[in-house]
This record gives structure tokens, C-alpha cells and sequence, in this order.
């Protein structure tokens, strides 16, 4: 009798590896089975497998970067010391230029939020005196566009920044690099989602003339407010710090209300500051984004890293970087957000993804820290188990946990951090993203909000990269 025939004269006891096909059958027939779901790395396609193995061939260096990386990652702290002028400390600026959101963009390319946040940016200049005379300012190329990533900055959103904007100053103080931000508007029609009536322009002075010089009397008469501390909290409070800011914008408010009372500002201006603050829960966002920036940024550049130190959209192209190929972007084509609409939109109104909020992400909020947050679904939809998936998930291309942001309906288990373009490849998962969804055409606003995720194939682009250069040496 053959080894095989024995086998079968015996009871079974069956591990069926890949097709689920063959488990149902197992299943009909009664047979103690267990199935694994395993797949070809990289999806089967060769030139992908074969580029991850050569990057196991160079498994000590790229280990000990990502190590260092991850290290400086988890060891950074970043603290708000400084509202000030834009202009002020991004050099760009003080030329005919306009920051946005996401990699680089032509305004050819450009999609209707981007165009109507750059409209408002030139009236709120005082650069142009109509939306026509704005957009043939960018067209003739009299007013250029780079990226805030380019220079240190991040926005939400369009993402615009313009010279006289006031931006928040963030400080790494473990690694010594700066972030900017500008100031949070609060919802519905404003600048970040394309906006740029009126109403958005004169909110727009206000915070200028009214709201930064209250934030800077009293950031500066604080010393300077921890960030990381305030994000930390927020997590055990329900936020996940890019969608859900509401916990972290009122630990922030704590920190500001004693210096505002004490910064000899007038009583209604602090009264009318207070009321602005009362009313956004979206507040934190910008400053959360700043942290991330300064987070990541020090974690950037080391040689031979895997990890993505930044992944933005500008509603044309979706764009990461990584840390052992510098400034180089990978991009794709952006793409859609599956989410909720306010009454009167739908789907057909709204642009693809958009914005430099994904800097949460990349540093292991937001998406990844969404078991943190079970009441954002009601934002952005699906199920309170949905959340706690997504962290689960995201765990599984992270190079580890970030254990000074811990989430308490994971055991105070740390946010997975470190997106690995080696494992978003090998396993074909992308870093899930929650984020607002602006309407298509310039000056309507936001629309909605939802999920979405980066492209693996970006992340490919990078993989592709990381093996050029370790063939290069």
C-alpha cells in the first residue's frame, strides 16, 4: 500500500492554504479543516516579488534605519510656541507664490477646490480685485504654486497658504525642526474647501486681526504647549486626532484660557476669541497636522528606510515619500472618498481626495487610530467594530506600535506607526484614511466626509526606488 493510499485510510485532519474554494468543500463533507488565507506576496506580480527580495537581501541596513526612524518617531516632541505671519518663517512666501496641499501640481491640473482656495488666497491679498483676474494671475504664471510639504508647512484640504496668512509654529524639540500650519476656520464654507465669498474673506481678517494676536500673547505666555501630551489624552477621549479633534480642542482651550485672560487683551476681543473656539471642534486639526509634520519630517531621509514619512493629495494626484529617497514623490491619480453626504449632495458633487491632513496618518492617527474613536463612524460611516478593524489592519503594515499614543479599547495598546512600503506591497493592504470630502467646483465648500485609502501601486513606485538606489550603492 503507498504512503498516499495510507493517508486516506486514516481520519483527516486538513490545513487548506490560499483558495477558499476548496475549505467549502472540506466544510460539506464534515473534515476537520483549518483554512489560511494566504495569498502570493505583492499580488504574484513578478518584478514586485522580485524587488522585495532584493531589499531581503539587504535586511541588516534597511532594519537598522527603519529602527532609527520608528526611534525618532516615537521620541519626538512637538510643542506649539509661536502664531506669527506666514512670510515670517517661510522665506517662499515673501515672492509671488502660494503654497498648497498634497505633491506638486500645475494649475492646469489643478481641481476645483484648489482653484477656488487660490482665488480667495489673491482677493484675500489684495493681489487681485476678481476671481478671473486670480486665476489668470496663476495661468500666466505672474503667481506660482509649490507645495507645503516643500517648505515645511501643511494645510487641510486645498491647503493654501499666502503670505500674510497667520500659521501656527511648531517645535520638534527633541530634534530640533519646525512645522506651520495655518489657523483652523471651522466648518462648512471656508477657504480649505475651496470657499471664497465674502463671508469666508472676512473670517479670514478676523483671524488675522482678531484671533492670532490673542493665540500668540498667550502661546508665548505659556511657554509653549505640548502637543504630544494633549494628543496623548485626546486618544483616551474618543478623538483620533484628523477627523475627531473634539476631546483635543477642548484640552487645548484649557491650556490657552488662563494666559488669554492674562494677556491684557480687551474684554470683548477675548470674549469673541472664546466664542470662536467654543464653536469649532475642528480647532486642533491644524495643530495636530503641525505635530505630525515635525514629527515625521525628523524622520526623514535616513538611507535605506522603508518607511513613508509623508502622504498627501491635492484632488489630482495622491503622493507619498519616503524616508530613504528624500524628496522624490511617487503619484497616482487621486482617489474617490466612500463616505457620508450632507442633505442636497451626493457622490456626483464631490471631488477626489484631497489635502495634507493624511500627515496623521502617516504618524499613526487618524485611519490608524481610529479604534480610539468609535463615534467618528457616525461621521464618516460604518460600525464601531469597523473602527476597531481598521487599527488592526493598519497594524499589519506598520513597523510597530507608537506606545506613547496608546488606545484603551486595545488594551492601551500603542497606535500602529511606521507605514513599510515593503509590507504595504506584500500584503496589497493600503493605509486606510478618514478625511472631509469638498465639493467639485470651486467656492461651494465641504460636502461630506468618508474613507478612503492610498494606493498600493504608489507605494510600489517607492518599493521600485528603494532597490534603484541599493543597486546604485
Amino acid at each position: 500500500m503507498s504512503r498516499v493510499a495510507g493517508l486516506f485510510r486514516q481520519e483527516l485532519r486538513v490545513v487548506n492554504i490560499g483558495l477558499e474554494g476548496f475549505a467549502e468543500t472540506l466544510e460539506a463533507l464534515r473534515v476537520p479543516h483549518v483554512h489560511l488565507d494566504w495569498r502570493p506576496p505583492a499580488g504574484g506580480k513578478t518584478e514586485l516579488g522580485a524587488a522585495l527580495a532584493v531589499l531581503d537581501g539587504h535586511f541588516d541596513a534597511v532594519e537598522e534605519a527603519n529602527q532609527e526612524a520608528f526611534g525618532r518617531i516615537c521620541s519626538a516632541q512637538p510643542v506649539w510656541t509661536e502664531v506669527t505671519q506666514a512670510d515670517a518663517v517661510i522665506p517662499a512666501l515673501r515672492e509671488d507664490v502660494v503654497l498648497h496641499a498634497g505633491p506638486p501640481l500645475d494649475w492646469e491640473r489643478a481641481c476645483g477646490p484648489v482653484r477656488g482656495a487660490v482665488i480667495g488666497a489673491l482677493l484675500f491679498e489684495g493681489m487681485a480685485r476678481s476671481a478671473k483676474e486670480a486665476e489668470r494671475l496663476v495661468a500666466t504664471g505672474r503667481v506660482r504654486l509649490e507645495p507645503c510639504h516643500h517648505h515645511g508647512a501643511v494645510g487641510p484640504m486645498a491647503g493654501v497658504v499666502s503670505r500674510s496668512m497667520p500659521v501656527v509654529v511648531v517645535e520638534n524639540r527633541t530634534h530640533g525642526n519646525r512645522a506651520f500650519a495655518t489657523l483652523n476656520e471651522g466648518l462648512g464654507k471656508v477657504l480649505r474647501f475651496g470657499a471664497y465669498s465674502e463671508e469666508v474673506l472676512v473670517r479670514l481678517r478676523w483671524m488675522g486681526d482678531v484671533l492670532a494676536p490673542a493665540l500668540r500673547a498667550a502661546v508665548r505666555a505659556s511657554g509653549g504647549i505640548d502637543l504630544k501630551q494633549i494628543m496623548a489624552r485626546a486618544l483616551h477621549m474618543g478623538d483620533e486626532c484628523h477627523n475627531r479633534n473634539v476631546a483635543a480642542t477642548s484640552l487645548l482651550v484649557r491650556e490657552l484660557l488662563p494666559h488669554l485672560g492674562r494677556a491684557g487683551l480687551g474684554g470683548a476681543a477675548v470674549a469673541e476669541v472664546g466664542e470662536f473656539l467654543r464653536r469649532n471642534d475642528h480647532f486642533f486639526l491644524n495643530l495636530s497636522m503641525a505635530a505630525c509634520k515635525a514629527t515625521m519630517d525628523a524622520a526623514h531621509g535616513i538611507p535605506h528606510c522603508t518607511l513613508v514619512t509623508a502622504m498627501a493629495r491635492n484632488g489630482t494626484d495622491f503622493g507619498i515619500r519616503v524616508s530613504g529617497t528624500r524628496d522624490r514623490w511617487f503619484t497616482v491619480p487621486a482617489p474617490r472618498v466612500e463616505g457620508l453626504y450632507f442633505v442636497g449632495f451626493t457622490a456626483e458633487d464631490a471631488s477626489p481626495d484631497l489635502g495634507d491632513s493624511s500627515i496623521t496618518e502617516t504618524a499613526g492617527l487618524g485611519g490608524f487610530a481610529m479604534a480610539a474613536a468609535p463615534a467618528i463612524v457616525q461621521f464618516v460611516g460604518g460600525t464601531p467594530e469597523d473602527a476597531l478593524g481598521f487599527t488592526r489592519e493598519m497594524a499589519e503594515i506598520t513597523f510597530g506600535r507608537n506606545q506613547t499614543l496608546t488606545i484603551p479599547a486595545l488594551g492601551f495598546g500603542g497606535t500602529p506607526t511606521g507605514i513599510d512600503v515593503r509590507k504595504v506591497v506584500e500584503t496589497g493592504i493600503a493605509p486606510v484614511i478618514n478625511t472631509g470630502i469638498a465639493h467639485k467646483e470651486p467656492g461651494v465648500g465641504q460636502v461630506g466626509a468618508g474613507l478612503t485609502r492610498a494606493p498600493v501601486e504608489c507605494h510600489a513606485q517607492a518599493l521600485l526606488a528603494l532597490v534603484e538606489e541599493e543597486r546604485a550603492g
